[in-house]
């Protein structure tokens, strides 16, 4: 007998999703649908906005664009597959494709993650710094800012995806959400995954807590630049030019931490599944609302845009 050990990889996985539920599929669908569109709407139409409009053709919103463009492929990497599985006998997805997935999921969302410590240091310059705003976000430093966030989430995305493609997987298939997440693939494998545990665990302080910890650095300057102004008007103003950020921020990490900390045994119960669809589709659908419902800047724009369109 050899010591070779026959091993049956398996080639695709049953996304259960929302299957459970077959009572409210088809509300679960439209609703899921609704969302979606409005998400993909929302985003790419404050990108056009942003882009057509002079005005908005500063740091803020350029990184604002940025994060738009984001969300827009964020929310696109795991709902059209939901979507497409709900009237589906067989919820399945082949081996690549989940990892695929994954990738482009974990860019987005690892991009995110700097893009929004980049637009933290804008808040700061803005407020902290505001005669020498323009000099220090200049559109070179702006534009290298958001490439290096997207190449840090390019590059922890490749080196989860590779680790991935290291795992051997023979069974059970079923992946008890509505995506391909890490935490269902590891229990899944039946291969060691401590080295990828290790990895995963570098990779969050790098990229998590480090930007978490400069996003709380940057808004302790903020608050005592902020206390150090003497009208109400200028120190409600200071404040409104953030709340924005700091509320997009706060339901990010705050959304993330809780399902992936809930979620760490790998296990996923039907209330995981729904908390994750919070930070996966709900947060992208309501970025572009959040930093436009009182943001009078993007306001001016859209009446500026209306008033071209009538007089054409």
């Amino acid at each position: 007998m050899t010591g070779s050990t026959n091993i049956t990889e398996i080639t695709y996985f049953i996304l259960l999703g929302f299957s459970d539920f077959p009572r409210v599929i088809v509300v679960l669908f439209v609703l899921f649908l609704g969302i979606y569109i409005t998400a993909l709407t929302w985003n790419l139409g404050l990108i056009v906005l942003i882009r057509m409009d002079s005005h908005l053709h500063i740091p803020m919103y350029f990184f604002l664009s940025n994060l738009s463009f984001i969300d827009a492929c964020y929310v696109t990497s795991t709902v059209p597959k939901m979507l497409s599985n709900f009237f589906q006998e067989q919820q399945t997805i082949t081996f690549v494709g989940c990892v695929v997935q994954y990738f482009i999921f974990s860019t987005m969302g690892l991009s995110e993650c700097c893009l929004m410590t980049a637009m933290a240091y804008d808040r700061y310059a803005a407020i902290c710094n505001p005669l020498l705003y323009s000099s220090i976000m200049s559109p070179t430093l702006c534009a290298q800012m958001v490439l290096g966030s997207y190449m840090a989430g390019l590059t922890a995305a490749l080196s989860q995806m590779c680790a991935l493609l290291q795992l051997h997987f023979c069974g059970p298939n079923v992946i008890r959400h509505f995506f391909c997440d890490m935490p269902q693939l590891l229990i899944l494998s039946c291969s060691d995954t401590f080295f990828v545990q290790v990895m995963l665990a570098i990779l969050a302080m790098i990229l998590g807590v480090a930007s978490a910890l400069v996003i709380m650095i940057s808004y302790g300057y903020i608050v005592i630049s902020i206390m150090k102004i003497t009208s109400a008007k200028g120190r409600s103003k200071a404040f409104n030019t953030c709340a924005s950020h700091l509320t997009g921020v706060s339901l990010f990490y705050a959304s993330g931490m809780f399902v992936y900390l809930s979620s760490s045994s790998g296990s996923s119960s039907s209330f995981d599944r729904f908390a994750s669809v919070f930070y996966t589709v709900i947060i992208p659908m309501l970025n572009p609302l959040i930093y436009s419902l009182r943001n009078k800047e993007i306001k001016d724009a859209m009446r500026r845009l209306q008033k071209r369109r009538i007089n054409l």
